[in-house]
């Protein structure tokens, strides 16, 4: 027990050190980048909606220089097939024998970071080739069964304004993002600096901070991290009250929800949590800790019915509304 404190305390130096390396090409956006630490850490997938020019590709490549990791952009488009993002087999002729045999080439999810760039403009068949890889960690390719390389951490991003030519992800598959992040436009000031940054000669190195290893390390250290069993009871009734159906969901939910979230949300508000507090380099996680990543874990669960389109009820307000509940 005393290492894992040791390794807490550890973990939350790093948290600034990751912070500070970021800042040097990233204005702003800390709260982003913590999120970003907290789903890789949970071993979860993230998905990032924003407008385009945000850097949000520059702030998950920076991260994966940071994290000494391996990094590969796969850019989602219609006419990308299944085996572009898995790999695909080649026949290789040998021209001793003159036999000839297959060899399977390792498409780019073969990384440690992989992001799915504008993942809704592809159709659901590329899509699902996807899934396999998030939920089980390997692909599965003629037959044979590949073993992605540990921690493997997807981030996919939407852009929310261009829905003309996209394909919406089905539920299943959101399910599968661990937080669901709106990237916000900077502040005056952030974008002051940004545009001075970017228009000048100066470029900046970013320092590495931990490598696949520690991050495994990390990983295995958040699953033994305890939590009390009030945090457990607060998680579950706060999403078992997004569900229409249950007799613990408020007037509201009723009105509003046609689907509310499933036992997964649970589990993901708990990892957030666990993960929350131990970047703050706390020992065990709090309600408060759950309500932190109550937003991120439970905005793109819930769906909304015709009447909360109708009348403008985002599932934002719905989470805000159920975290002011009592």
């Amino acid at each position: 027990m005393a290492s894992d404190l040791d390794a807490l305390k550890q973990l939350n130096e790093s948290r600034d050190i990751m912070l500070k390396e970021v800042g040097k090409v990233i204005v702003g956006q800390e709260q982003i980048i913590e999120q970003l630490m907290m789903t890789l850490l949970a071993r979860g997938h993230c998905l990032l909606v924003g407008v385009p020019g945000l850097a949000k590709t520059l702030l998950i490549s920076t991260m994966a220089r940071m994290l000494d990791l391996k990094f590969s952009r796969i850019q989602f488009t219609p006419d990308l097939m299944p085996s572009d993002i898995t790999g695909t087999e080649i026949a290789e002729e040998d021209r001793a024998s003159g036999r000839r045999s297959f060899k399977f080439i390792k498409g780019p999810v073969f990384a440690n970071i992989v992001l799915a760039d504008e993942i809704n403009r592809t159709p659901p068949k590329t899509q699902a080739a996807l899934l396999q890889a998030m939920q089980e960690h390997e692909v599965t390719a003629a037959g044979e069964t590949y073993k992605l390389e540990e921690p493997f951490f997807v981030l996919a991003t939407q852009n929310p304004i261009e829905q003309e030519g996209t394909y919406p992800l089905p539920e299943a598959q959101l399910d599968r993002f661990m937080f669901n992040l709106w990237v916000d436009y900077p502040t005056l000031k952030e974008e002051q600096q940004i545009v001075k940054n970017t228009t000048s000669a100066a470029s900046h190195s970013v320092t590495k901070v931990l490598n696949a290893q520690q991050i495994a390390n990390l990983q295995d250290l958040i699953r033994r991290v305890p939590v009390a069993d009030n945090v457990v009871e607060y998680a579950v009734k706060l999403v078992r009250k997004t569900r229409p159906g249950s007799d613990e969901a408020p007037k509201f939910v009723k009105d509003y929800v046609s689907w509310g979230c499933g036992p997964r949300a649970s589990q993901y508000l708990i990892l957030g949590a666990k993960t929350r507090a131990a970047l703050h380099g706390r020992p065990t996680p709090e309600i408060d800790d759950v309500r932190a990543v109550a937003l991120p874990v439970l905005r793109h669960r819930l769906v909304p019915n015709f009447t909360a389109e109708a009348d403008g009820i985002k599932t934002e307000h719905l989470v805000e509304k159920l975290l002011a509940e009592k």
